[in-house]
């Protein structure tokens, strides 16, 4: 199958429900602070430089955001990483990133969201939806998330029982700033949270339904680092053989192994060459 016809099949599989977009970092390449060019930190190594004020850590602690980020809150506590995200992703303006805005007018049923920022939910901002987020090292509770039902206006906290199954899904695994501040970030998050996902209470029981038989298109994920891999592969338990695509341009031998053990079909292809080929955005322009 050449790429085209495979871009073809994921955005019918998308549009059918039948595959959830799984956003990484990649996915807010080209976003820049509002009336400047400062690019918006996303990727592992430049939130790294924009949570150590642009200076370069060791190079151990380089090496994953989550391992530089445990070192900081160590030194400096849990609350100056909450601090440094919800500032960077809450208080500051960025431009708007084209696949959102390719989101804002698809509204996939389910999308999944690695990143903290807010951009996915201000997609749904006219939309009523179930807004899901992992949180870690936290007491009074077995589960390792929160749900908030939006109304279209606001957010309220709701129960797993009480979420209306009609509406769209936003899971983002590591938080945002909205509608209150709470994230993944350090080591010691992740190892909380992956520990309760592989057990089952990292993920609502009505989500564990949705995704059965569910394959996914990850966009702008490379797979290169453990952590996003383990997240990934807990979080699309009960795929299909085949889980679905990866848009990987120039993937890695590493990436391609983990990919063909994952049963995902990696597309030589980026976010743009998916955009370029929706019909929808060509019934926009």
């Amino acid at each position: 199958m050449s790429t085209d016809e495979q871009i073809t099949t994921i955005l019918d599989e998308i549009e059918s429900g039948q595959a959830v977009p799984y956003l990484g970092p990649g996915v807010l390449a080209g976003c820049h602070s509002s009336g400047g060019d400062a690019p918006m930190p996303a990727d592992s190594d430049s939130l790294i430089l924009a949570m150590n004020n642009g200076r370069p850590m060791a190079p151990k602690l380089m090496f994953e955001f989550p391992r530089a980020a445990m070192n900081l809150e160590l030194k400096k506590g849990r609350s100056f990483i909450t601090r440094f995200l919800t500032d960077l992703y809450g208080e500051k303006t960025w431009t708007r990133a084209p696949l959102h805005d390719w989101i804002a007018k698809t509204k996939p049923s389910y999308v999944i969201d690695i990143n903290r920022d807010t951009q996915l939910q201000d997609s749904y901002a006219d939309t009523p939806h179930t807004l899901i987020r992992g949180i870690a090292r936290i007491g009074g509770t077995d589960y390792r998330f929160q749900i908030h039902s939006y109304d279209g206006e606001i957010y309220t906290e709701i129960e797993q029982d009480a979420v209306d199954p009609t509406l769209p899904v936003l899971f983002k695994p590591t938080g945002s700033p909205l509608p209150d501040p709470t994230y993944l970030a350090s080591d010691a998050d992740f190892v909380d949270y992956i520990t309760e996902l592989m057990g089952g209470f990292a993920i609502p029981t009505f989500l564990k339904e949705k995704r059965k038989g569910l394959k996914y298109v990850l966009l702008g994920m490379r797979l290169t680092r453990d952590t996003e891999r383990m997240v990934m592969s807990d979080i699309t338990y009960d795929a299909p053989e085949h889980r679905g695509w990866a848009l990987i341009p120039e993937a890695t031998d590493k990436e391609r192994r983990f990919c063909a053990k994952a049963g995902l079909e990696i597309v030589d292809a980026g976010i743009d060459d998916l955009l370029a080929a929706s019909p929808i955005l060509e019934a926009a322009s």
